[in-house]
This record gives structure tokens, sequence and C-alpha cells, in this order.
């Protein structure tokens, strides 16, 4: 019977394998003077770093929470796809900023400020680090089991790991095109297996594995339902901080945005990957954490170990070669996505020597510092899967904190109006933000080693990041190209009428009524977002640096209370449109105008909706 069904799930399996194949423009297309990577094809060299999390993550969970991993590493799948639709979300935020590329640290950027990005950069660059390092430890110890030799002798393990880092290195350099391709053929091998495995394990369920589980169920009943909200709350974060390394990963495709034409690509392969690991991480988890397995003696091999026991030694080195090969990808997606985020850095601040390409658009010197830095982490933790793995985790946490973090702000200030096709829940984003923060300051007490790597690499950039941006921001460009109060007030001094008029405007607003000598309109703008164009010559374009909007007007309005005292002065404000759920900002910004007329009594302000004409509407 179980003869049976293998040959014919492998048969199916590989018709449609050779039908996916055989489609054209599957991986990469050429359009536009460049190579584009399909959603297929950034969402596969994810997955690969997300299933390689399957052969670590469940063994390192099970060593500190127990049986209740099986409960809590599906959880954390279903809140890491809620988290992946905020990604989408960011995708096209950026995209409509014209922004390509940089993922968490371009958004934060953003909406948060330079300094914010650094730390951004940072908590992604000890990700991406540790991802390449604690994989390809990983890809060596899952081989072990089959060659004990290559155990015994830590000096050996570092050796190779640092062959198969200085490798993929070398496959990066010859190019992107390539190195999809590469990475599409080890998807097959993974599918194949993949699939044999849950279903070997499903067909092999009996009743004490069956009786495992209900334990599982069991024990996180026990330790959710304590009698105080506290203390559930604190148990369910911790446990939840310790399976979330099992979905390593996903923020990649965000961060590989600039390999793809648009934003739907981004959300295809979200979707993708939903329906992939999220289904299957959760699955081969529970089956190996329900089988008789002494798990403290296999912690580095649990998996292959598992797959030796339901199908024999063949199939568990078949599942062997595959964690190796499929951990070397994982290698593979930290080289690929930190060079985007790097390319995005060096970009930004005019190192152009760093994002020099060779012949096949390879940033090769951006992949030869990484693997110098993957390497000097390697030799520094002498290859400790254990230390890595309590590193890895703070890192991971903290890009997700900065993203959340910066799309609630992001959307608190400027609502859904703007991005009409994909938005998400406030509120939703608000809760995960919540756990996101709990989670990582769970993380920040329990794991010192993590905690105290990623403050050394979040100060030492942030540090740097500083002395740079002081004389390489780009927001400088945009600053120059400003207009003055200076200027306002000559334009304004030149009108014969007593009476004048300050409209303020928001950037994006491009409409204005008939020009007159005695009104000017005044947009304060984020430099980090470009200056808007000027529309007429009483168009007045105010960068928005080191205070807040309020406090400028205020500045501003003093300025123009002094140098024309003996002008009528009427002030302006549009009449807010969004709902108060849809922009909570509003509610702020009418709370601080509301103070003006005190501070202002000889000026006339005003709040006011025009009457929309039949043309108009």
């Amino acid at each position: 019977m179980k003869l049976a069904v293998s040959i014919i799930l492998n048969l199916g399996l590989l018709v449609l394998l050779i039908y996916v194949a055989r489609q054209r423009g599957l991986v990469s297309f050429y359009h536009g003077g460049r190579w584009w990577l399909t959603w297929f094809s950034v969402a596969v060299i994810t997955l690969m770093d997300e299933l390689t999390s399957v052969f670590y993550a469940p063994a390192e969970a099970y060593r500190f929470i127990g049986p209740s991993t099986i409960f809590f590493i599906a959880i954390t799948s279903i809140l890491v796809r809620f988290l992946s639709t905020r990604m989408v979300e960011i995708a096209e935020i950026l995209e409509h900023h014209q922004i390509i590329g940089g993922g968490v640290y371009s958004f934060s950027y953003l909406v948060l400020g330079p300094m914010a990005s650094f730390v951004a950069v940072a908590s992604i660059m000890v990700d991406y680090i540790l991802t390449a390092c604690l994989s390809a430890v990983s890809a060596v110890l899952n081989c072990s089991s089959f060659f004990p030799l290559i155990a015994q002798s830590q000096t050996f393990v570092v050796a190779l790991v640092l062959l198969i880092i200085w490798g993929i290195a070398g496959l990066n350099i010859i190019g992107i095109r390539e190195n999809a391709n590469f990475t599409f053929a080890i998807f097959i091998l993974a599918a194949i297996v993949f699939i044999n495995l849950i279903v070997s394990g499903l067909m092999h369920l009996d009743q004490p594995a069956i009786k495992r589980l209900h334990d599982s169920m069991a024990s996180t009943g026990t330790v959710l339902h304590t009698g105080s909200w506290t203390h559930d709350y604190g148990n369910f974060i911790s446990h939840v901080a310790f399976c979330i390394l099992a979905y390593s990963g996903v923020e990649s495709v965000l961060q590989t945005a600039g390999l793809v034409r648009d934003w739907r690509e981004i959300r295809r392969a979200y979707v993708f990957l939903a329906v992939t690991v999220g289904i299957v991480t959760p699955l081969v988890a529970a089956l190996a954490l329900s089988a008789p397995i002494s798990f403290k003696d296999h912690e580095g091999d649990l998996i292959t170990h598992y797959a030796t026991l339901i199908n024999g030694f063949h199939f568990g080195a078949a599942v062997a070669a595959l964690a190796s090969f499929t951990l070397i990808m994982a290698v593979n997606t930290a080289f690929v996505a930190s060079s985007e985020l790097l390319e995005r850095v060096a970009h930004r601040y005019g190192f152009l020597w760093m994002i020099a390409t060779n012949r096949r658009h390879s940033l090769y010197r951006i992949h030869i510092m990484n693997a110098t830095a993957f390497s000097s982490i390697i030799l520094i933790t002498s290859g400790s899967q254990m230390i890595l793995a309590d590193m890895y985790a703070i890192g991971l946490v903290a890009s997700f904190c900065i993203n959340m973090g910066a799309l609630f702000v992001y959307r608190y200030s400027m609502g859904t109006k703007e991005v009409m096709s994909y938005y998400t829940s406030r509120v939703g984003t608000m809760l995960l933000f919540i756990i996101l923060v709990s989670c990582f300051i769970f993380l920040a007490l329990d794991k010192p080693h993590g905690t105290l790597l990623w403050a050394v690499v979040s100060g030492i950039v942030l540090l740097s990041g500083f002395l740079v941006a002081k004389r390489r921001a780009p927001e400088r460009r945009e600053i120059a190209q400003a207009d003055s109060e200076m200027e306002m007030i000559i334009f304004l001094s030149q009108s014969s009428n007593m009476s004048i008029d300050i409209i303020y405007r928001r950037p994006r607003e491009v409409d204005l009524q008939t020009i007159k000598e005695n009104e000017v309109y005044v947009t304060f703008f984020s430099p980090r977002q470009g200056i808007p164009p000027k529309l007429a010559a009483n168009h007045f374009r105010l960068p928005l640096v080191g205070v807040g909007l309020y406090q400028r007007i205020v500045a501003q309005l003093k300025v123009l209370e002094y140098e024309l005292s003996d002008r009528e002065i009427t002030v302006h404000f549009g009449w807010p449109m969004s709902s108060w759920i849809d922009r909570l900002s509003i509610g702020v910004m009418i709370f601080n105008l509301m103070r003006l007329p005190r501070t202002f009594p000889r000026f006339t302000f005003n709040i006011k909706y025009p009457r929309q004409t039949l043309e108009q509407a």
C-alpha cells in the first residue's frame, strides 16, 4: 500500500514539475535592458530560506518550551502570514514613492528618518549574517548522522562552513539569472523530498504519536490558562518568540523588491509562500516532534533522523542531502537580500565604488564584503549552532518591529487615501506591533548574546550613519531646492493690497485657485519624500526639518507678524476630509490649530471647504 501510494504520488508530482518547468519566462525575463526575476523566482529564493528553518528551528524551540512547540509553531505561522500582508502593503507604498528595493531600510528611512533607518540596517544585517552562518553550520551538521567523522572535528566543520560561504559568494558573482536557475533546480528536489516526507509521516502516524499530539495540546492549554491574564500573555509571547525562528527569511521577499517589476509580484510571492511554507513547516514539525525520538541527542539532525526512522537509511540520506542543499540556498538568500540592502544604502549616500557591477550585473564587491563578514562570525563563534541561534532571533524580531512600527506611523499620518490598491487594517497592524515588541523584549532579556551582538552592530552602524548622513545625506539636495520665508515675505511686500492671505496646502495637492499678488500657497514637505513641484510663482515649498509641523507653522507666522505688521493677515487651512478612524492625526492637528488664535490675536484664521462646481465634481 505504502509503495503504491509513493509511486503514484511521485509520478504525479514529476509530471506537474515538468509542466511547470516548461513554461517560458518562469524564472526570469529580459525587459528594458536588464534581467528581471518573476514572482515565482523571488518566492522560490525565499522559500529555500524559510524551508531551511524546518531543519533546526523545531528542535531549538523544543529545547526551551517542550511539547507545546507543535501548537506554537502553527500559531506563529498564522502570525507570520498576517505579517506578510503588511510586507505587501509596504512594497506598494515604497513603489508609490518611487523607491525600489531596500525593504525595511527604505521604508524606515521614508517614515522615521535616517537614524531609525540605520538601526533597521543593523538589525536586518544581523539577521542576514546569522542566516548565512547558521544555515551553513546546520548544512554541515545535518550530514553528520551519515558521516560521523564530520562532527568529530570542529576544525573540519568550520572549514566546510567557510567553503560553503565562499562557494555561494562565487555563485552570486556570476550573476542573478544563473543564481535563480540554480535555485529553481534545488526547489524541484525539495518539493519531491518534502512531499514524500509528509505523506510517509502521515501514513506512519500511530496511536502513540497521536497521543503525543494530544499531550502537546494539553500542555498548551496549561501554559495559556494559568489563572492570570498577564501570565497567560507572558507565556504566549515567550513561546511565540522561541518559535519565530522557524519562519526566518519572510522579510527577504520585500528586501528583493528591486529585482521584480512591481509590488504585485511581491504579493504573488507572499501568497505562494503562505500555501507552501505556511503549511509545510508546521506539518513537518508536528510529525517529527510526535515521533519516538530522543530530542536531546538529535538537536542538529532532527528531521533527517525522523526521515530515517520512517523510511529507512536511503531516504534519510536523501533528506540529509536536501537539508544541506536547502540550507546552502539559505546562505544564497542572505547574499542576494543583503546585497540589495547594501546597494540601496550605498546608492543613497553616494558610495558608488561599492555598487560597481561586473559584466553579469553582479554586485561583486558587496558579495566579497559579505563573505568576509560571514566568515568572521563563523570564526568568532567556532561554528556553534546554539550560539548562532541565540543571536539570530533578536535581529529578526527587531526588523519586524521597525517595519510594523513604521507602517503604523505612516498610516496614522497619511491615512489610506494615498494608496488605494492594497491596504490592511491599522488595528491589526498595531496588534502585530505590540506582539512583536513583546517578543523583542523577551528575547533581549533571555538571549544576552543576541542582544549584545545586535546592540554592538546597531551602535556601530548608527554612529557611522550619523557621520555619513551629516556630509552625504540626499536630503541636502532637496533642501537646497526649497524656497525660504524671506522669499515669501518679499513676494507679499510687493503687493499694494493691505489684506494678504496665507493658504497652507499638503504636498500632493496639485490644484491652485486663481493666482493673486496678495496671497501665497505654502507647502511644508519632508526632504526624505522629495520636494513637490512648484505650481506657481506664489507657491512656496518649505522643508520640514528638525521640528514638528505645528511648531514650524508657529515660527513662520511669527516671522510674518513681525515683518508685515501693517497688513491684515488671514491664515487659511483646508477642511479635513479623512475620517477620524482612517486618519487619527487629523484630531491632533485640529487640536493644535485651535491654539493659534490665542497666540496670534491680530490674525484671522479660516478653516474652509470650497463648494464643488459641476465641473470639479
